[in-house]
């Protein structure tokens, strides 16, 4: 397994190209929708940081424990945030899905589904993990349900585990879906993500 090659996935929906300074001027435009920067419990470079954002995702990718992604929206072909494998461990192998973030009107829409399809098709059947971990702070309950959504089982919560952006302590709730229980859980996305993007064609009609 070689999980840092870097790789683009795409479908219908969103286009998932690897992370490059390229990218800076249009993360720094998705962030600014929402003021992203101003969530405690989200990690989303403030204004004129979008470089150094990049450039940590990319040292991460180079020691060969992160691969990041920008994520662009198929429709208009706009980048609307960023997403990455992190923890990478190759001897199992095993990985984490995180450090995701969208500008804010594309929040609670089917993208989510989709960029995690992506992902998560990637890894179990191109990279053969024997599982996928997400990790969220305890005070983001509505990550929390997006996780669960996807059909990930909460494993626990990992008590003073780091420290957040404002240097408070975070406790790190953390979810994970096995090899095994894949086919189960594709299925589900693929039916929910259906259900979402059309629900989403009947709004803007």
């Amino acid at each position: 397994m070689n999980p840092i090659t870097p790789i683009r996935l795409q479908d219908d929906y969103v286009v998932l190209e690897p992370l490059s300074l390229d990218h800076a001027p249009a993360l720094e435009a998705a962030a600014a929708d929402g003021e992203l920067w101003n969530l405690a419990v989200t990690s989303v470079p403030p204004p004129g940081r979008a470089r150094s954002y990049i450039e940590q995702a990319l040292q991460g990718q180079a020691a060969g424990i992160m691969l990041p992604f920008a994520v662009k929206e198929a429709g208009s072909g706009e980048i609307v945030g960023s997403t990455r494998y992190y923890e990478i461990d190759a001897t199992l192998p095993r990985l984490a899905i995180g450090y995701t973030w969208y500008a804010r009107r594309w929040q609670q829409t089917h993208l989510n589904t989709a960029c995690k399809r992506l992902l998560l098709e990637h890894a179990f059947e191109t990279l053969q993990c024997v599982a996928v971990a997400f990790h969220t702070d305890e005070r983001n309950e509505n990550s929390q349900r997006a996780i669960e959504r996807l059909g990930a089982q909460r494993e626990g919560v990992l008590r003073a585990h780091k420290r957040r952006t404002d240097g408070s302590l975070r406790n790190t709730v953390c979810f994970s879906i096995l090899a095994e229980e894949w086919t189960n859980v594709a299925n589900w996305l693929d039916m929910r993500l259906s259900r979402l993007a059309t629900n989403r064609q009947e709004r803007n009609g």
